[in-house]
């Protein structure tokens, strides 16, 4: 009884934030900006101020260029989730020199290097930290294994705080969870990466990762939408040195296999090297599928069985006795028909 409680208490607080969001008392708008320059709040839509003289909260200093910035800069990096602690204590430096560049003596070396130990020793207190500690280096080693932004890195470090403080993490392994949350950031932001490639970097077998994934997703109510196959076109035909043409050709018929309800329960990885391989074929740029297979990471019977299903739904079809490739009434040559269906013409 206790989850349905908390995910009440979020919904609760949610609509009293909503609640509260400032509107204008004469249209009732909600298109409220702020004039730094004046400091007001106006109303964009009527034009009334609703607020005089607010306090700047930026800095008393001008700055035109990121150099400037930098040299009058006062303070230190943000807060950031990706750490244990959010970036706020302080680290000694390994340098071993003062404030005016000189080298330490040797007994200062010896005391910085026994600061620096116990300071490393005290930025974990307990258990718990050291498990955050952990499992956010391992989100950002999984993240830079492969390649995404440091955006999902943050938000896979929430998805995981939150999976800590509401104890979801007992009884599982703290590799398997950190998957799982950097898994949902990706679908969550919509970067195209499969449960292969985040498996690829993890230390935990994927069938774990998929069982934690749908836990704590399920448990911490995150609102994951399926994963669209075009999402994967550009990355797959870059890495096939593919054309635009081919690019497009290849969502296009991922649309019309789309519409005609295809996709269901289809792999979205298999299903957009399908695409690519067929438009690769119309576009003339022919690519194997043992080459489109290894960079999608799936194997090539399932390139087979999605292009034939992808064929049907574009409307090519055989006729006979000639077995020429017919689409929408038009009798393409045998040429394209080799080339497309890779399949010997009869005579």
């Amino acid at each position: 009884m206790e989850r349905p409680s908390r995910q009440r208490q979020r919904e609760e607080e949610t609509e009293q934030t909503s609640d509260e969001r400032l509107t204008c008392p004469e249209c009732e708008s909600g298109d409220v900006v702020t004039d730094a320059d004046q400091g007001e709040l106006v109303c964009n839509d009527c034009g009334l101020v609703l607020d005089e003289r607010q306090i700047d909260r930026g800095p008393e200093w001008r700055a035109f260029n990121h150099s400037e910035r930098q040299s009058k800069s006062r303070v230190g990096a943000p807060i950031t989730e990706t750490m244990h602690d959010r970036g706020l204590t302080t680290t000694i430096d390994w340098k071993d020199k003062d404030a005016y560049g000189r080298s330490l003596s040797s007994e200062k070396r010896s005391q910085m290097h026994r600061l620096r130990k116990w300071q490393e020793r005290i930025r974990t207190k307990d258990a718990g930290e050291r498990n955050l500690q952990f499992a956010l280096s391992e989100v950002d080693r999984m993240a830079s294994a492969i390649g995404v932004p440091r955006s999902i890195r943050e938000v896979a470090s929430v998805i995981y705080r939150r999976a800590l403080s509401e104890d979801l993490i007992r009884g599982r392994s703290i590799e398997g969870v950190a998957t799982s949350a950097l898994y949902a950031a990706c679908r969550r932001e919509g970067i195209p990466r499969s449960l292969d490639e985040v498996a690829e970097v993890s230390r935990v077998p994927q069938k774990e990762i998929g069982r934690t994934y749908r836990y704590i997703s399920q448990e911490l109510g995150l609102e994951l939408r399926p994963v669209d196959p075009k999402e994967f076109v550009p990355r797959f035909s870059s890495s096939l040195h593919l054309s635009e043409e081919v690019q497009s050709k290849a969502t296009e018929i991922i649309d019309v296999s789309a519409e005609q309800g295809l996709l269901s329960g289809k792999s979205p990885t298999g299903f957009a090297a399908a695409a690519i391989y067929a438009a690769s074929l119309l576009c003339n740029e022919k690519k194997t599928q043992r080459e489109v297979a290894d960079v999608a990471q799936v194997t090539e019977v399932t390139i087979r069985n999605r292009y034939q299903e992808q064929i049907e739904a574009m409307g090519f079809h055989w006729t006979t006795p000639t077995y020429s490739l017919v689409r929408d009434g038009f009798v393409e040559d045998k040429s394209f028909q080799q080339r497309f269906l890779q399949i010997p013409t009869i005579p």
